[in-house]
């Protein structure tokens, strides 16, 4: 029976089914983690205890230093949707609807996403490699040993920072995927500023835009929380910073598609 049991152990079903366990257990572990510091992060914002300093600080990384990043890949998006939905819709007939088609696109579902995927990939990981390296080189502790709480000190400027500046960002990111659409529309299908842009609002309405905005907060606050959270939780010294890094990328990139799903069926399905 102990042979059985060793040879088992040393079987690739085994090791395929104890990896699947650890993945699991570990999933778990990190979606109570989150939940737990969101519940916290919460509270301490309810009762007003906020480091307005570190806020304003937070509000200017998280919108001012990731604007040239986040407006390039908006507008690069739409350069490249434009230049090949563009000329086929005016083969087709169908050149009044080329700008109503890409500022739909872009207020609904572009214009968030592509500045979420911004802000992940340059501001949600500098803030878990950045909290990560203060828990492995025990800064935390010293924050903690002041009397200091490290959920209001840490999590709370950078959560509300997400969720005041994202709706600026994706403002800005739409208006410069609409803009970019037209440019692109005119120089490779001919279509002209005013036919694009008296297109652009027949299908928008008020409800997409707040629809948006609220989206975007959305999308600020839980990248914010998710990185805090993984770099809270780091070990090991510079390997667990950067896993603690690539696990928030990855937590918030995956968070994002499901929350924009979930606004997807509940607003407009």
């Amino acid at each position: 029976m102990i042979t059985l049991q060793k040879y088992y152990r040393q079987s690739a079903t085994y090791r395929i089914f104890k990896g699947i366990l650890e993945e699991f257990t570990v999933f778990l572990e990190t979606l109570g983690q989150i939940t737990e510091k969101l519940g916290l992060t919460a509270k301490f914002i309810l009762k007003g205890e906020i480091e307005k300093k570190e806020l304003i600080e937070q509000c200017n990384r998280f919108g001012i230093s990731s604007l040239p990043i986040t407006l390039s890949i908006t507008a690069m998006t739409s350069i490249i949707i434009a230049s090949q939905v563009a000329a086929e819709m005016v083969k087709q007939g169908g050149s009044n609807f080329v700008g109503l088609l890409l500022t739909i696109l872009f207020v609904r579902e572009a214009g968030a996403v592509m500045s979420a995927f911004a802000i992940i990939s340059m501001i949600g990981s500098s803030m878990a490699s950045e909290i990560a390296t203060m828990r492995v080189t025990e800064q935390i502790d010293a924050i903690q040993v002041l009397k200091v709480h490290p959920v209001r000190y840490l999590f709370v400027p950078r959560v509300l920072a997400g969720i005041i500046m994202m709706p600026f960002i994706v403002i800005l990111a739409s208006v410069i995927g609409v803009i970019a659409g037209a440019v692109t529309s005119d120089l490779s299908a001919g279509l002209s500023y005013r036919a694009y842009f008296d297109s652009a609002w027949l299908g928008v309405y008020i409800k997409d835009l707040f629809v948006s905005l609220f989206k975007a907060a959305c999308f600020g606050g839980t990248i914010a929380l998710i990185s805090c959270t993984c770099g809270y939780h780091a070990s090991g010294g510079a390997k667990g910073v950067g896993l603690a890094t690539t696990k928030a990328v990855v937590w918030s990139f995956v968070a994002i598609v499901i929350i924009d799903m979930i606004f997807a069926i509940a607003f407009f399905y």
